[in-house]
C-alpha cells in the first residue's frame, strides 16, 4: 500500500541559521540514507531560488527555480513537492529534511506538503532550531525583515520578532544547540513561549525520535488560530513571567487604543484574542513581538452566529468555545497572554483592567456600546 511507504519529511526552521544547520547535520548523521533539501532565497533579487540537495557526505545536486509572481516563497512552494516526490520514488532515501531558509515560516510549508504530497510523503515533525542565548535578542527585534535582508517577497512586511515567535510556537519540537552564553533566564523564556513542545539537544537520538514521531498538520493549524489557540498558562521561573489575563467584559475602544503603545511594549511577546464594545460580534486577534503589534479581524464570535451556522464551524473551534462559554456573552472574551523577563504583572494587569468598560458603560447595554468612539477603524478597516 502506498500509505505504508510514505517518505518521512522533517521541516527544520529558525532564524538562528547556525543552529539550524547544526540540527540538520545531526539528523543526517543519525538517519542513514537521509537527505537535506534547502532553497536559498537570498538569490531572489536575481529572479531565481537556488535549490541544493545534500546528504551527510556533501552536496548531491543543485538547481535553480524561477520566481513565481515575483515571490521567492511561492517559488519554494512550487519546487518543493516535486523534489520530495522524486526523493520518495528513488527507493533509497529514508528521510527528507527540509531546511527552511531563515525567515520562511514552517506552517505554510507543512500545509503545502500535506495538501500536495498526499500518497508519497508525509510530515513527521516540525523542528525549530534554537540558540538559547539569541532568543530574547531576536524576540525583541522590531526591525522589518526587509531592513535586514531577510524578506521573502517584495511585499513582506513581517518583523524579525514576530517571525521568530511564530517559527518557535508552531514547532512540534525545539532543538537546542549548546551556547555557553545562555543562562537560566534564556531557557525559561523558551519553555514559557512554547510550553507544550518537547526539547532536545541538536544531534541527539532524542531529537531524531521527535523528528519522526508524527505531525498533525490540521491540528497544528487549529492550534495557531486565535479562536482556539492553546495559549501558555501562568508561569514564573528564573525571572521570566507569563501573565494570563482573562476577562468577560469588553474593552472601551478609545481607552484601549490609547494604551496600545504601552501594552505592546510591556512584554517581549504577547498574543491572544479580545473583543471591543463597539464591535461586540467580532473576534479580534492580538499578536505582538519586538514592540510591533498586529490586530486583526478574525470573523464573528460563535455567540453571534445563528444556530444553523454552527454545523459549518470546525469541531475544534466549537470545542474551544464550549470550554469557556459564558452564560451571557458566550465565547466573547478577553484572553491575552504576556511573556517576558522582568514583567510588571501588577502594572500590566491594572492597565488592562482600566481599558475595560466601567460599570456604568457596561450596564448601558450593547446598543449604547456601538455608539462609543470607533477608535480601531483605521487599524481594522483601512481605506485602500
Amino acid at each position: 500500500m502506498a500509505g505504508d511507504h510514505k517518505l518521512p519529511v522533517v521541516l527544520v526552521s529558525g532564524l538562528h541559521a547556525d543552529a539550524r544547520r547544526e540540527v540538520v547535520e545531526g539528523l543526517l548523521r543519525e538517519i542513514p540514507h537521509s537527505v537535506a533539501l534547502h532553497h536559498d532565497l537570498a538569490t531572489a533579487e536575481k529572479g531565481t531560488v537556488l535549490r541544493t540537495v545534500r546528504d551527510s557526505s556533501g552536496v548531491l545536486s543543485s538547481g535553480e527555480a524561477p520566481l513565481v509572481n515575483d515571490c521567492a516563497c511561492c517559488a519554494l512552494r512550487e519546487d518543493l513537492v516535486p523534489e520530495l516526490e522524486r526523493l520518495a520514488a528513488d527507493g533509497v532515501t529514508r528521510m527528507a529534511v527540509v531546511e527552511l531558509w531563515d525567515s520562511v515560516e514552517p506552517r505554510a510549508m507543512a500545509e503545502v506538503v500535506a495538501a500536495h504530497g498526499e500518497g508519497a510523503v508525509e510530515v513527521t515533525g516540525v523542528i525549530t532550531a534554537v540558540d538559547p542565548a539569541l532568543v530574547l535578542p531576536y524576540l525583541v527585534n522590531g526591525d522589518d525583515l526587509a531592513e535586514v535582508g531577510l524578506a521573502a517577497a517584495a511585499t513582506d512586511q513581517r518583523t524579525v520578532g514576530d517571525t521568530w515567535a511564530r517559527q518557535l510556537e508552531y514547532a512540534s519540537a525545539v532543538a537546542l544547540v549548546n551556547d555557553d552564553q545562555a543562562d537560566d533566564e534564556d531557557r525559561a523564556l523558551i519553555g514559557q513561549l512554547h510550553p507544550t513542545a518537547p526539547q532536545a539537544a541538536a544531534g541527539s537520538q532524542a531529537l531524531t525520535r521527535l523528528a519522526l514521531a508524527g505531525f498533525d498538520v490540521e491540528a497544528a493549524g487549529a492550534g495557531q488560530h486565535p479562536a482556539c489557540a492553546l495559549l501558555p498558562q501562568e508561569a514564573e521561573e528564573a525571572g521570566v513571567s507569563t501573565l494570563v489575563w482573562r476577562r468577560h467584559r469588553p474593552f472601551h475602544p478609545e481607552r484601549l487604543y490609547d494604551a496600545l503603545e504601552d501594552l505592546s511594549c510591556a512584554a517581549a511577546r504577547s498574543r491572544g484574542r479580545f473583543w471591543l464594545a463597539d464591535r461586540p460580534d467580532t473576534l479580534l486577534s492580538w499578536d505582538a513581538a519586538g514592540g510591533a503589534l498586529c490586530v486583526e479581524n478574525n470573523g464573528p464570535w460563535l455567540a453571534s452566529l445563528p444556530d444553523a451556522a454552527w454545523d459549518m464551524i470546525a469541531p475544534v473551534r466549537r470545542a474551544a468555545a464550549a470550554l469557556d462559554w459564558h452564560p451571557e456573552h458566550g465565547d466573547c472574551c478577553q484572553h491575552l497572554v504576556f511573556i517576558s523577563p522582568g514583567l510588571d504583572r501588577d502594572g500590566l494587569t491594572a492597565l488592562l483592567d482600566s481599558c475595560l468598560l466601567t460599570d456604568g458603560e457596561y450596564e448601558a447595554g450593547r446598543t449604547a456600546w456601538k455608539d462609543l468612539p470607533h477608535a480601531f477603524d483605521a487599524l481594522l478597516d483601512p481605506v485602500h
